[in-house]
């Protein structure tokens, strides 16, 4: 059984956590989302946003059902915290913990003011510069919509996990599509970015009838693993 799910799936997991994306950020958001693959689903995603004058918090959790609940039945929660500004998402806290794999946890704070970010994982704590516009894996996605504008299609900055920094480059396309998830049929507008390296492929589908909200996201890994994120559930709050 357990050769039904590589364990490098794993990491997928923890890279799709995180959703909403708006044109502008709401006061509160509570949506969720079913994670499938190998044809079955095997998490669920409770997520939440709120925002308070300039500033937000978001939280994500992951809980595991079905067969990988059986194998592993592991509960992952994401927490953003930051500013947001005329120019987009500016993250301050960024933590991810894990119920049973608390060795994996880490976090990372930002520190705009020296241009410092602190990544606290099990290599320890350890220091590095801060380039300009990174977000973090919860943030970054309502960061995108944030820097959509006419004649824009492509976005390039550093994200990070707690654990790495790395460079993305994402492409927005001119053509809409229509998009069936549990919750309905969207039309949509589709992103993506071209990995570097190791980095993870996320392709989005955010619907236009939702202020860009994402309803459907695919993650895929360097070795090919592949996740699929569909939105079941959503209430939005101006």
């Amino acid at each position: 059984m357990k050769q039904l799910i590589p364990r490098h799936l794993a990491v997928l997991l923890l890279c799709i956590t995180a959703q909403p994306l708006l044109a502008a950020p709401a006061s509160h958001i509570e949506a969720s989302y079913d994670v499938i693959g190998f044809g079955m689903t095997l998490a669920n995603i409770s997520e939440t946003f709120n925002r308070k004058d300039d500033s937000y918090h978001i939280e994500s959790v992951t809980r595991a059902v079905g067969l990988l609940a059986r194998i592993k039945p592991e509960t992952i929660r994401v927490t953003s915290q930051g500013k947001i500004t005329p120019q987009g998402m500016l993250p301050l806290s960024y933590a991810l913990t894990r119920e049973i794999d608390t060795q994996k946890n880490a976090s990372a704070k930002f520190n705009w003011e020296t241009s410092i970010l602190t990544h606290n994982d099990y290599k320890g704590v350890q220091d590095m510069p801060l380039p300009k516009g990174t977000q973090d894996r919860l943030s970054v996605l309502y960061h995108l919509p944030l820097q959509v504008q006419p004649g824009e299609a492509e976005f390039k900055f550093n994200m990070t996990d707690g654990n790495n920094l790395e460079d993305y480059n994402f492409s927005l396309t001119a053509e809409t599509q229509r998009v069936r998830v549990p919750l309905g049929t969207f039309t949509t507008r589709y992103i993506s970015n071209t990995p570097i390296g190791e980095t993870v492929k996320y392709e989005i589908w955010m619907a236009t009838e939702l202020n860009n909200f994402p309803i459907k996201i695919i993650v895929t890994d360097a070795k090919g693993g592949k996740l699929t994120q569909v939105l079941t559930q959503v209430t939005i709050t101006p």
